[in-house]
């Protein structure tokens, strides 16, 4: 919770100097919030470890190949980077732009996707 809490002042204080940089200078408040973003997702990245371990404990345990999940894994990642990227685009107001990037994110985690749903088209082509 205490993470929570650090990473929800922290930006809401950027947001704060965002706003009033922006009526100067708009790209530097732009530069502002991706910095900002950069920082708070990097104040997580400890916990990222946590997950992965439990990621490998889930598929020893269900003897699963990591291979299963990887894709998973993967596919929540782009996901992450696309939202962020495609937020950015908007405030930058570039709103094609993050269309585009959102668009670009879908493709990328279907193809990040693919070896899971191969796997799965083989189990059903097994069992029939």
């Amino acid at each position: 919770m205490s993470d929570a809490v650090r990473v929800g002042a922290a930006a809401i204080v950027a947001a704060i100097c965002a706003v009033v940089i922006r009526k100067q200078t708009p790209e530097l408040a732009l530069a502002l919030g991706v910095c900002a973003a950069a920082l708070v997702v990097l104040s997580v990245s400890g916990t990222l470890s946590s997950i992965v371990a439990f990621f490998r404990k889930l598929a020893e345990t269900g003897g699963l190949s990591t291979a299963v999940l990887e894709p998973v894994v993967k596919a929540a990642g782009i996901a992450i980077v696309t939202h962020l990227a495609a937020a950015f685009c908007r405030d930058a107001q570039e709103g094609a732009l993050a269309s585009a990037v959102e668009l670009t994110g879908t493709v990328l985690a279907l193809a990040a996707a693919l070896p899971l749903m191969s796997a799965v088209l083989e189990l059903l082509t097994g069992l029939l």
